[in-house]
Protein backbone atom coordinates (compact mmCIF):
# COMPACT_ATOMS: atom_id res chain seq x y z
CA UNK A 1 0.00 0.00 0.00
CA UNK A 2 1.29 3.45 -0.92
CA UNK A 3 0.73 5.73 2.06
CA UNK A 4 1.31 9.45 1.65
CA UNK A 5 1.15 11.21 5.02
CA UNK A 6 1.08 14.64 3.41
CA UNK A 7 -2.35 13.76 2.00
CA UNK A 8 -3.56 13.08 5.54
CA UNK A 9 -2.15 16.00 7.53
CA UNK A 10 -4.14 19.24 7.58
CA UNK A 11 -2.61 21.76 5.14
CA UNK A 12 -2.35 24.47 7.79
CA UNK A 13 -0.43 22.06 10.04
CA UNK A 14 1.94 21.20 7.19
CA UNK A 15 2.89 24.87 6.91
CA UNK A 16 2.54 25.72 10.60
CA UNK A 17 5.52 27.31 12.28
CA UNK A 18 5.38 25.78 15.73
CA UNK A 19 6.05 27.68 18.94
CA UNK A 20 9.78 27.64 19.59
CA UNK A 21 11.41 28.02 22.99
CA UNK A 22 15.09 28.61 23.64
CA UNK A 23 15.34 24.90 24.46
CA UNK A 24 14.54 24.21 20.80
CA UNK A 25 17.37 26.47 19.71
CA UNK A 26 20.34 25.07 21.62
CA UNK A 27 21.68 21.67 22.56
CA UNK A 28 23.62 20.60 25.59
CA UNK A 29 23.51 21.94 29.13
CA UNK A 30 23.29 25.62 30.03
CA UNK A 31 24.22 27.06 33.41
CA UNK A 32 22.76 30.56 33.13
CA UNK A 33 19.12 30.52 32.04
CA UNK A 34 17.94 34.02 31.16
CA UNK A 35 15.61 33.22 28.26
CA UNK A 36 12.16 32.27 29.55
CA UNK A 37 11.30 35.00 32.05
CA UNK A 38 11.24 32.48 34.91
CA UNK A 39 11.67 33.51 38.54
CA UNK A 40 15.42 33.10 39.04
CA UNK A 41 15.07 33.08 42.85
CA UNK A 42 13.14 29.84 43.02
CA UNK A 43 9.67 29.06 44.35
CA UNK A 44 7.95 28.34 47.69
CA UNK A 45 8.49 24.64 46.95
CA UNK A 46 11.97 24.26 45.54
CA UNK A 47 14.28 26.08 43.19
CA UNK A 48 13.88 23.24 40.70
CA UNK A 49 10.22 24.03 40.03
CA UNK A 50 10.80 27.62 39.02
CA UNK A 51 12.05 26.37 35.63
CA UNK A 52 9.95 25.16 32.71
CA UNK A 53 10.05 21.41 32.04
CA UNK A 54 11.71 19.67 29.12
CA UNK A 55 9.16 20.28 26.34
CA UNK A 56 9.92 16.92 24.72
CA UNK A 57 10.39 14.76 27.83
CA UNK A 58 13.65 13.33 26.47
CA UNK A 59 14.69 11.33 29.54
CA UNK A 60 11.25 9.75 29.94
CA UNK A 61 11.10 8.89 26.25
CA UNK A 62 14.57 7.33 26.34
CA UNK A 63 13.49 5.08 29.20
CA UNK A 64 10.21 4.21 27.48
CA UNK A 65 12.01 3.50 24.23
CA UNK A 66 14.18 0.95 26.03
CA UNK A 67 11.16 -0.72 27.67
CA UNK A 68 9.00 -0.72 24.53
CA UNK A 69 11.88 -1.54 22.18
CA UNK A 70 11.16 1.34 19.82
CA UNK A 71 12.93 4.61 19.03
CA UNK A 72 12.47 7.63 21.27
CA UNK A 73 11.63 9.67 18.16
CA UNK A 74 8.56 7.45 17.70
CA UNK A 75 7.04 8.55 21.04
CA UNK A 76 4.65 11.41 21.80
CA UNK A 77 3.54 12.07 25.37
CA UNK A 78 0.31 13.74 26.44
CA UNK A 79 -1.63 14.61 29.54
CA UNK A 80 -3.33 11.24 29.47
CA UNK A 81 -4.25 9.51 26.22
CA UNK A 82 -7.08 12.03 25.92
CA UNK A 83 -4.61 14.76 24.95
CA UNK A 84 -3.06 12.40 22.39
CA UNK A 85 -6.53 11.82 20.92
CA UNK A 86 -7.21 15.55 20.70
CA UNK A 87 -3.82 16.28 19.13
CA UNK A 88 -4.44 13.62 16.47
CA UNK A 89 -7.74 15.29 15.57
CA UNK A 90 -6.23 18.76 15.45
CA UNK A 91 -3.29 17.58 13.37
CA UNK A 92 -4.98 15.39 10.77
CA UNK A 93 -8.72 16.17 10.58
CA UNK A 94 -10.11 19.25 8.85
CA UNK A 95 -13.13 20.53 10.86
CA UNK A 96 -16.41 20.45 8.96
CA UNK A 97 -14.86 18.44 6.13
CA UNK A 98 -13.24 15.19 7.27
CA UNK A 99 -14.70 12.17 9.03
CA UNK A 100 -13.55 9.37 11.31
CA UNK A 101 -14.82 5.86 12.02
CA UNK A 102 -15.50 4.41 15.46
CA UNK A 103 -16.56 0.86 16.36
CA UNK A 104 -19.00 0.99 19.27
CA UNK A 105 -19.27 0.00 21.97
CA UNK A 106 -15.89 1.59 22.54
CA UNK A 107 -14.06 4.31 24.48
CA UNK A 108 -16.32 7.41 24.41
CA UNK A 109 -13.52 9.98 24.06
CA UNK A 110 -13.06 9.19 20.37
CA UNK A 111 -16.58 10.50 19.81
CA UNK A 112 -16.25 13.37 22.27
CA UNK A 113 -12.99 14.48 20.68
CA UNK A 114 -14.52 14.38 17.21
CA UNK A 115 -17.49 16.45 18.33
CA UNK A 116 -15.23 19.04 19.98
CA UNK A 117 -13.24 19.37 16.77
CA UNK A 118 -16.33 19.35 14.51
CA UNK A 119 -15.38 16.12 12.77
CA UNK A 120 -18.08 13.88 11.29
CA UNK A 121 -18.42 10.53 13.05
CA UNK A 122 -19.23 7.32 11.17
CA UNK A 123 -20.13 4.24 13.17
CA UNK A 124 -19.38 0.58 12.38
CA UNK A 125 -20.72 -1.29 15.43
CA UNK A 126 -18.88 -4.38 16.58
CA UNK A 127 -20.38 -7.72 15.63
CA UNK A 128 -22.41 -9.61 18.29
CA UNK A 129 -19.19 -11.38 19.35
CA UNK A 130 -17.61 -7.93 19.88
CA UNK A 131 -15.24 -8.26 16.91
CA UNK A 132 -14.70 -5.77 14.08
CA UNK A 133 -17.15 -5.64 11.20
CA UNK A 134 -14.46 -5.14 8.57
CA UNK A 135 -16.90 -5.15 5.64
CA UNK A 136 -18.98 -2.38 7.23
CA UNK A 137 -15.87 -0.31 7.96
CA UNK A 138 -14.83 -0.65 4.31
CA UNK A 139 -18.25 0.55 3.17
CA UNK A 140 -18.01 3.67 5.35
CA UNK A 141 -14.60 4.81 4.12
CA UNK A 142 -14.55 7.69 1.65
CA UNK A 143 -12.01 10.27 0.48
CA UNK A 144 -12.53 12.36 3.61
CA UNK A 145 -12.03 9.53 6.14
CA UNK A 146 -8.86 10.36 8.06
CA UNK A 147 -8.84 8.09 11.13
CA UNK A 148 -10.21 4.67 12.08
CA UNK A 149 -10.25 4.19 15.87
CA UNK A 150 -9.73 0.65 17.19
CA UNK A 151 -9.63 -0.13 20.91
CA UNK A 152 -7.96 -3.47 21.68
CA UNK A 153 -8.41 -4.81 24.29
CA UNK A 154 -11.71 -3.02 23.99
CA UNK A 155 -13.38 -0.82 26.56
CA UNK A 156 -16.06 -1.67 27.77
CA UNK A 157 -16.28 -5.22 26.40
CA UNK A 158 -12.87 -6.32 27.69
CA UNK A 159 -11.92 -8.53 24.75
CA UNK A 160 -8.99 -8.25 22.34
CA UNK A 161 -9.91 -7.67 18.72
CA UNK A 162 -8.75 -10.07 16.03
CA UNK A 163 -5.25 -9.11 14.93
CA UNK A 164 -5.79 -10.23 11.34
CA UNK A 165 -8.81 -7.91 11.05
CA UNK A 166 -6.72 -4.98 12.27
CA UNK A 167 -3.89 -5.85 9.87
CA UNK A 168 -6.40 -6.05 7.02
CA UNK A 169 -7.54 -2.50 7.76
CA UNK A 170 -3.94 -1.29 8.07
CA UNK A 171 -3.09 -2.79 4.70
CA UNK A 172 -6.02 -1.29 2.80
CA UNK A 173 -6.90 2.04 4.46
CA UNK A 174 -5.05 5.16 3.28
CA UNK A 175 -5.65 7.14 6.47
CA UNK A 176 -4.46 6.64 10.04
CA UNK A 177 -5.40 3.52 12.00
CA UNK A 178 -5.19 4.25 15.72
CA UNK A 179 -4.96 1.15 17.91
CA UNK A 180 -5.67 2.09 21.52
CA UNK A 181 -3.86 -0.37 23.79
CA UNK A 182 -4.64 1.15 27.18
CA UNK A 183 -5.18 -2.36 28.61
CA UNK A 184 -2.54 -4.29 26.63
CA UNK A 185 -0.52 -5.13 29.77
CA UNK A 186 -3.36 -7.32 31.05
CA UNK A 187 -3.57 -9.26 27.78
CA UNK A 188 -1.52 -12.07 26.27
CA UNK A 189 -1.86 -10.37 22.90
CA UNK A 190 1.24 -8.87 21.27
CA UNK A 191 1.34 -5.08 21.16
CA UNK A 192 1.20 -3.36 17.79
CA UNK A 193 4.00 -1.04 18.96
CA UNK A 194 6.55 -3.42 17.44
CA UNK A 195 4.74 -3.23 14.07
CA UNK A 196 5.36 0.48 13.43
CA UNK A 197 8.05 -0.35 10.90
CA UNK A 198 5.54 -2.42 8.90
CA UNK A 199 2.69 0.10 8.80
CA UNK A 200 3.43 3.82 8.17
CA UNK A 201 -0.24 4.63 8.87
CA UNK A 202 -0.26 2.94 12.31
CA UNK A 203 -0.63 4.91 15.55
CA UNK A 204 -0.59 3.08 18.89
CA UNK A 205 -1.91 4.58 22.13
CA UNK A 206 -0.85 3.33 25.55
CA UNK A 207 -0.98 4.80 29.05
CA UNK A 208 0.62 4.72 32.47
CA UNK A 209 -2.83 5.02 34.08
CA UNK A 210 -3.80 1.35 34.11
CA UNK A 211 -1.17 -1.35 34.66
CA UNK A 212 1.39 1.14 35.93
CA UNK A 213 -1.08 2.53 38.47
CA UNK A 214 -0.32 6.18 37.67
CA UNK A 215 -3.77 7.49 36.73
CA UNK A 216 -3.22 10.51 38.98
CA UNK A 217 -0.22 11.64 36.91
CA UNK A 218 -2.22 11.79 33.64
CA UNK A 219 0.50 10.52 31.31
CA UNK A 220 -0.46 8.99 27.98
CA UNK A 221 1.78 7.65 25.23
CA UNK A 222 1.43 7.71 21.48
CA UNK A 223 3.71 5.59 19.28
CA UNK A 224 3.96 6.28 15.55
CA UNK A 225 6.40 7.03 12.76
CA UNK A 226 8.93 9.82 13.29
CA UNK A 227 7.06 11.98 10.80
CA UNK A 228 3.68 11.61 12.51
CA UNK A 229 5.29 12.44 15.85
CA UNK A 230 6.93 15.55 14.39
CA UNK A 231 3.55 16.81 13.20
CA UNK A 232 2.02 16.18 16.62
CA UNK A 233 4.87 18.02 18.31
CA UNK A 234 4.09 21.06 16.15
CA UNK A 235 0.53 21.14 17.48
CA UNK A 236 0.98 20.33 21.17
CA UNK A 237 1.31 23.04 23.87
CA UNK A 238 4.99 23.93 24.43
CA UNK A 239 5.32 22.44 27.93
CA UNK A 240 2.47 19.95 28.09
CA UNK A 241 4.05 17.51 30.61
CA UNK A 242 5.09 19.14 33.89
CA UNK A 243 8.36 18.52 35.73
CA UNK A 244 6.80 16.57 38.62
CA UNK A 245 5.06 14.15 36.26
CA UNK A 246 8.30 13.59 34.33
CA UNK A 247 10.26 12.98 37.54
CA UNK A 248 7.74 10.53 38.99
CA UNK A 249 7.32 8.71 35.67
CA UNK A 250 11.09 8.16 35.47
CA UNK A 251 11.08 6.74 38.98
CA UNK A 252 8.16 4.42 38.23
CA UNK A 253 9.69 3.19 34.98
CA UNK A 254 12.56 1.74 36.99
CA UNK A 255 10.12 -0.69 38.63
CA UNK A 256 9.13 -2.94 35.73
CA UNK A 257 9.37 -6.04 37.93
CA UNK A 258 7.01 -4.65 40.56
CA UNK A 259 4.52 -3.65 37.86
CA UNK A 260 4.64 -7.12 36.31
CA UNK A 261 3.91 -8.62 39.74
CA UNK A 262 0.90 -6.31 40.16
CA UNK A 263 -0.38 -7.22 36.71
CA UNK A 264 -0.14 -10.94 37.49
CA UNK A 265 -2.00 -10.45 40.77
CA UNK A 266 -4.75 -8.38 39.12
CA UNK A 267 -5.19 -11.00 36.39
CA UNK A 268 -5.49 -13.75 39.04
CA UNK A 269 -8.10 -11.71 40.92
CA UNK A 270 -9.93 -10.95 37.65
CA UNK A 271 -10.19 -14.62 36.80
CA UNK A 272 -11.33 -15.52 40.32
CA UNK A 273 -13.91 -12.73 40.42
CA UNK A 274 -15.24 -13.68 36.99
CA UNK A 275 -15.77 -17.24 38.18
CA UNK A 276 -17.59 -16.16 41.33
CA UNK A 277 -19.87 -13.67 39.57
CA UNK A 278 -20.63 -16.12 36.75
CA UNK A 279 -21.87 -18.64 39.32
CA UNK A 280 -24.32 -16.20 40.89
CA UNK A 281 -28.04 -16.65 40.14
CA UNK A 282 -29.52 -14.31 37.51
CA UNK A 283 -26.11 -13.42 36.05
CA UNK A 284 -26.49 -14.08 32.33
CA UNK A 285 -22.90 -13.63 31.23
CA UNK A 286 -19.48 -12.53 32.34
CA UNK A 287 -17.68 -11.69 29.13
CA UNK A 288 -14.08 -12.87 28.60
CA UNK A 289 -11.63 -10.13 29.57
CA UNK A 290 -8.07 -9.18 28.62
CA UNK A 291 -8.25 -6.11 30.86
CA UNK A 292 -8.47 -5.15 34.54
CA UNK A 293 -12.28 -5.10 34.41
CA UNK A 294 -15.25 -7.35 33.69
CA UNK A 295 -18.38 -6.69 31.67
CA UNK A 296 -21.28 -8.42 33.43
CA UNK A 297 -24.74 -8.92 31.91
CA UNK A 298 -27.56 -9.23 34.43
CA UNK A 299 -31.28 -8.34 34.35
CA UNK A 300 -32.15 -5.00 35.97
CA UNK A 301 -28.49 -3.94 35.73
CA UNK A 302 -29.34 -0.28 36.25
CA UNK A 303 -31.21 -1.14 39.46
CA UNK A 304 -28.18 -3.11 40.64
CA UNK A 305 -25.94 -0.17 39.79
CA UNK A 306 -28.07 2.16 41.91
CA UNK A 307 -28.18 -0.33 44.78
CA UNK A 308 -24.40 -0.65 44.77
CA UNK A 309 -24.15 3.13 45.04
CA UNK A 310 -26.18 3.01 48.26
CA UNK A 311 -23.58 0.56 49.57
CA UNK A 312 -20.73 2.90 48.68
CA UNK A 313 -19.66 0.79 45.70
CA UNK A 314 -19.19 2.55 42.35
CA UNK A 315 -19.17 0.64 39.07
CA UNK A 316 -20.08 1.77 35.54
CA UNK A 317 -23.53 1.18 34.07
CA UNK A 318 -22.90 0.48 30.38
CA UNK A 319 -26.48 -0.56 29.60
CA UNK A 320 -27.08 2.33 27.21
CA UNK A 321 -24.19 1.39 24.91
CA UNK A 322 -24.58 -0.57 21.69
CA UNK A 323 -24.96 -4.34 22.29
CA UNK A 324 -24.45 -3.82 26.04
CA UNK A 325 -28.00 -3.81 27.39
CA UNK A 326 -28.28 -4.73 31.07
CA UNK A 327 -24.52 -4.65 31.54
CA UNK A 328 -22.20 -3.31 34.22
CA UNK A 329 -18.49 -2.72 33.84
CA UNK A 330 -16.71 -3.70 37.04
CA UNK A 331 -13.06 -2.83 37.72
CA UNK A 332 -10.97 -5.40 39.57
CA UNK A 333 -10.39 -3.96 43.04
CA UNK A 334 -8.41 -5.14 46.02
CA UNK A 335 -9.32 -8.53 47.46
CA UNK A 336 -11.33 -6.80 50.19
CA UNK A 337 -13.16 -4.59 47.66
CA UNK A 338 -13.95 -7.58 45.46
CA UNK A 339 -15.41 -9.39 48.47
CA UNK A 340 -17.55 -6.37 49.35
CA UNK A 341 -18.81 -6.24 45.78
CA UNK A 342 -19.74 -9.93 45.68
CA UNK A 343 -21.51 -9.72 49.05
CA UNK A 344 -23.50 -6.66 47.94
CA UNK A 345 -24.44 -8.27 44.61
CA UNK A 346 -25.59 -11.45 46.36
CA UNK A 347 -27.74 -9.44 48.77
CA UNK A 348 -29.31 -7.43 45.93
CA UNK A 349 -30.05 -10.55 43.85
CA UNK A 350 -31.78 -12.06 46.84
CA UNK A 351 -33.86 -8.90 47.37
CA UNK A 352 -34.64 -8.31 43.69
CA UNK A 353 -35.38 -11.83 42.49
CA UNK A 354 -35.96 -14.09 45.48
CA UNK A 355 -37.65 -12.10 48.23
CA UNK A 356 -38.44 -9.01 46.23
Amino acid sequence: MNFDLKKIVRPNIETLKAYSSAKDEYTGEANVLLDANENSLGSPLTKWYNRYPDPYQKKVKEKLAFIKQINAEQIFMGNGSDECIDILYRTFCEPGKDNIIICPPTYPMYEVGANINNIEIKSAPLLPNFQLNVAHIEQLVNEHTKIIWICSPNNPTGNSLDRIDIETILNHFHGLVVVDEAYINFSKQKSFAQSLIDYPNLVVLQTLSKAWGLAGLRLGMCFASNTIIKYMNKVKPPYNINIVTQELALTALEEVGQVNDMIAHLVDMRNALAEVIASMPQVQEVYPSDTNFLLVKIPKATELYRYLLTQGIVVRDRSSLENCSDSLRITIGTEQENTQLVDAMAKWIDLAFVNG
